[in-house]
């Protein structure tokens, strides 16, 4: 790089910083989809199908983005279309929160919008949702979420279940790193929010995407 190279490297830099390795991870998108109920608002839940990943558990419609799809945005809506058969142009998105990058290799990207209809009008998609339930916007502003921890470790190596042979992915004595990295490291404690509702157990990201949609709401 040369001393005249610097202004051009300016114009380079991004103006709106991304997520370093976002293509590394698994990339899905979530939809928080709030529809009428009475006089207030409830937010949409899908408890998935026990025969997919994560079966059983509480979620937001959402899915994998993919490069169809062509935005981030696109994906929120035809997930959300496929899983609770809702028509695309009866979701009114009404914009995003923050990505959420995970801990299991994923990122998250959230988005928040509208559908004018109620749960008898979705149909729904049994390979995708074991049932379909909204709890309201104020059960959550009312209730604040528990808070637990995991702790998170890095591991250079691991143990192969059917083998029971060590397999090495960062062999620090040969790549002359401080002997510290040739045995696990970090060891960091990782929040985990967890609401108790009526209709079941919510917890993880989808909890965290409630309680930051709930202190955006209120602030």
């Amino acid at each position: 790089m040369k001393v005249n190279d610097l202004a051009s490297l300016a114009n380079r830099l991004p103006s709106v910083p991304g997520i370093h390795g976002k293509d590394e991870y698994f990339n899905s998108v979530v939809l928080l989809l709030l529809i009428p109920v009475g006089n207030e608002y409830h937010i949409v839940f899908q408890e998935r199908s026990a025969g997919i990943r994560q079966g059983g558990e509480i979620c937001l419609p959402g899915g994998r983005y993919e490069e169809q799809d062509g935005s981030l945005r696109q994906t929120a809506v035809r997930e959300t279309s496929e899983e609770l058969g809702i028509a695309p142009e009866r979701i009114d998105i009404l914009g995003r929160m923050d990505t959420i990058v995970a801990l299991m290799g994923a990122t998250v990207d959230v988005y928040v919008g509208t559908a004018d209809m109620g749960l008898g009008d979705m149909e729904i998609n049994p390979d995708e949702s074991e049932r379909v339930f909204t709890l309201p916007v104020s059960f959550f502003e009312e209730n604040a979420p528990e808070e637990y921890a995991v702790r998170v470790e890095v591991h250079p190596s691991y143990i192969d279940q059917e083998t029971r042979q060590e397999v090495v992915l960062l062999p620090a004595a040969e790549l002359g790193l401080p002997s510290k990295y040739a045995k696990s490291w970090g060891g960091f404690r990782h929040k985990v929010l967890l609401y108790k509702t009526k209709e079941g157990v919510i917890w993880g990201i989808t909890a965290r995407v409630i309680n930051e949609f709930i202190s955006r709401l209120n602030h």
